[in-house]
């Protein structure tokens, strides 16, 4: 089964497939050339495979595309299908993350974004409302803004039960949902904000990202700003996971998709060196829901590497596959769990997001 992996840039999409085996990428883009690609959505339920681009133009401003051919014609509203309503006094900066539901909610698909907001369609993605009960939340007006902007970048709904989804922010925290997003709860017990006063506050964490683990969907790992977590009661309560790793700051934290236990991350030296450890291009790999780490470099650059990974510049495909993009612009695949990687791509653009699957 052919595998496509959708590459989002800071100067477009680039679409990339392979029909087999570890070599033979086939790049195409840029598509929308010019502006920034934040999130890309690979909607893989019942029907054609919709892929879902959320792109934001210094001229034209954020919007979301689909595509019903993978890639080959787009879909762009007139209106930009995200927006807030006027009564919010706010506009829309740009759309970070888009998620489509479950196998049980056909057409839902929810979108994260700048300010710090959740939307939610019923449509496929061509239409998007804002999720008023996070909007409206007390907390909101504390919530701060991180280096990147204030933004919803992590959107989970839970695999089995459609009335959980989770959200996580940077900086605000991770917020839980048990009916269906009508109320939330901060959710950050254990996750330490060394940055605060109160280093344990009940939100204002700053968390970079938020993964699910395949086997067990109570289980939730998290990438934050200086801190590695892992939850087992669906992000209730969480530990550290950092012991073992070269660093505990990071952007990307992913689960693989078939194997758990099975998490990734890209350590960097510190907020204030966001170059990766020893200047070594290496990820890191958990076989132990983060009980011990281990390197993995085989395939990858060996001379001093100082490019960060974004947060959403990591994921992983259906089978497993695990793959990684640059801000100098290179993009790596491995077809054996991270043992070994191979180059996609060179001299694309800032790569700000990636995501496969088999299509």
């Amino acid at each position: 089964m052919p595998t496509l992996l959708a590459v989002g840039t800071a100067k477009g999409l680039f679409l990339a497939t392979r029909g087999g085996g570890p070599a033979g990428w086939e790049v195409s883009g840029p598509h929308f050339p010019m502006t920034g690609v934040y999130a890309v959505a690979v909607d893989l339920r019942p029907g054609h495979p919709r892929l879902l681009a959320a792109m934001s133009s210094s001229h034209f401003g954020p919007s979301v595309a689909s595509s019903d051919d993978l890639g080959a014609s787009w879909q762009e509203p007139e209106q930009a299908p995200v927006g807030f309503p006027a009564d919010t006094g706010v506009s829309l900066g740009r759309v970070w993350q888009l998620t489509p539901g479950g196998s049980d909610a056909p057409g839902v698909v929810w979108a994260g974004t700048e300010p710090s907001a959740l939307f939610r369609s019923e449509d496929g993605g061509r239409s998007f409302t804002l999720v008023r009960s996070l909007w409206d939340h007390p907390h909101r007006e504390q919530w701060g803004e991180g280096f990147g902007g204030q933004a919803v970048h992590t959107v989970l709904p839970h695999p089995r039960d459609p009335d959980r989804i989770i959200v996580a922010m940077s900086t605000g925290g991770v917020y839980r949902s048990t009916d269906g997003g009508a109320s939330w709860s901060a959710s950050n017990t254990g996750i330490r904000a060394y940055f605060l006063p109160d280093e344990w506050p009940e939100f204002g964490q700053c968390v970079h990202k938020v993964a699910r683990d395949a086997g067990n969907p109570e289980r939730l790992y998290a990438q934050n700003h200086h801190g590695v977590y892992r939850s087992d009661d669906d992000g209730r309560s969480w530990t550290s996971i950092a012991a073992g790793l070269p660093s505990d700051f990071g952007f990307p934290i992913v689960a693989h998709p078939s194997r758990p236990g099975t998490v990734y991350t890209f350590p960097l030296v510190a907020d204030a060196q966001r170059f990766p450890v020893d200047h070594r291009c290496r990820v890191f790999r958990s076989t132990d829901a983060g009980d011990k780490w281990e390197p993995l470099s085989v395939g990858l650059p060996e001379g001093p590497f100082y490019p960060a990974v974004l947060r959403d510049a990591m994921g992983a495909g259906g089978a497993g596959d695990v793959y990684f993009g640059t801000r100098s612009g290179e993009v790596y695949a491995s077809g054996d769990d991270g043992d070994s990687w191979s180059l996609v791509a060179a001299h694309l653009p800032d790569v700000l997001c990636v995501r496969a699957a088999e299509v």
